[in-house]
């Protein structure tokens, strides 16, 4: 009975930490969206090089941060995973969200990133054989029609400096990511935050330099005045290195589509800021997709998962089983 309390104390434990360390990671997500547009509104930093700044600073970090952590051997296979997940959680996601970000408002791209805990329980149906029931499918169908309302607004609204591309591009951000918290959290378990993070962003870093040399070479940064200086670093060495050295605290005691469900902190605060700053205004539009989108995501979570039901089934077969059957057993 001790030792079962103290599991259970020690899982508490466990769940505590995960939740307190989303919650600081995806506040600080949440400022990085209005902090990044004002990055790109200052036009002498492209879409390209503020992600590349994201990359090589949170790998120089990360790799100094291994230095003063215990050793965490890779295997061979486990690099291999790594760089694929890179490819999801990092790559793809960071780039397709900043360039989309350039191209569309803080608060569209913040309430579009809300659509990855309905992407995360999809893609746990398939990669973790989680039930899809009729609440999952109504959430889908819910949480959609506020993208698409979000999305069809944007479209007409291109002399807000927003479109149909960059709201898609952040589509796609949050796609790449819900592919990263569904298929890899066995991988991230197995390593420390800080083991797994030194070769994702190394790994991302080396495979977008084609595509940002060019744009971080062309920067002047002469002219580039100290304000915007302390908006990069807060992108670099809060909303990169601090934020994903957070997150897989999370992932490895939490379940996949609860860790997704911290999103819903990025549009609050995002559009609390944006607005406060003049940088956005939120409509009845926004309002009506944020709502559908918060709608969604809530009617999906309150699905039973696959445990849940096998737990169920099982305790209902127990209290049907014949009396007489018992007394045999």
């Amino acid at each position: 009975m001790i030792t079962f309390a103290a599991k259970f104390n020690v899982m508490e434990d466990k769940n505590f930490r995960g939740h307190a360390a989303l919650i600081t990671a995806y506040l600080i997500f949440g400022l990085n969206t209005p902090v990044s547009k004002a990055v790109l509104m200052y036009g002498g930093t492209s879409a390209m090089a503020l992600t590349f700044y994201r990359f090589a600073g949170a790998t120089a970090l990360f790799w100094i941060a291994s230095l003063f952590a215990k050793k965490d051997p890779v295997n061979r296979r486990d690099l291999f995973l790594l760089f694929v997940a890179s490819m999801f959680g990092i790559l793809i996601n960071q780039m397709s969200f900043i360039i989309g970000l350039s191209m569309t408002s803080p608060i569209n791209a913040s309430v579009i990133t809300t659509l990855a805990p309905i992407m995360t329980m999809l893609l746990a149906a398939f990669f973790l054989k989680e039930p899809i029931t009729w609440k999952k499918v109504t959430g889908v169908l819910i949480g959609a029609s506020g993208a698409l309302l979000l999305i069809l607004n944007g479209n007409m609204a291109h002399h807000n400096g927003v479109s149909i591309e960059g709201d898609m591009l952040c589509v796609l951000s949050c796609f790449a990511f819900a592919i990263y918290l569904a298929a890899f959290k066995r991988l991230i378990v197995r390593h420390s935050a800080v083991t797994s993070m030194k070769w994702m962003f190394l790994f991302a870093t080396v495979c977008s330099l084609p595509w940002c040399r060019r744009d971080v070479l062309t920067v002047d940064y002469a002219a580039m005045p100290a304000d915007v200086y302390l908006r990069i670093a807060y992108v670099v060495v809060m909303a990169t290195f601090l934020a994903y050295l957070l997150v897989p605290v999370g992932q490895k005691s939490l379940r996949p589509t609860v860790v997704s469900m911290y999103n819903y902190l990025q549009p609050i605060v995002s559009s609390l800021v944006a607005v406060i700053l003049g940088m956005d205004t939120f409509g009845w539009n926004k309002g009506a997709a944020s709502l559908l989108v918060f709608l969604g995501v809530y009617v999906v979570t309150q699905s039973k998962s696959r445990a849940q039901m096998e737990a169920e089934k099982k305790s209902d077969t127990t209290r049907r089983r014949p009396f007489f059957h018992s007394k045999i057993q």
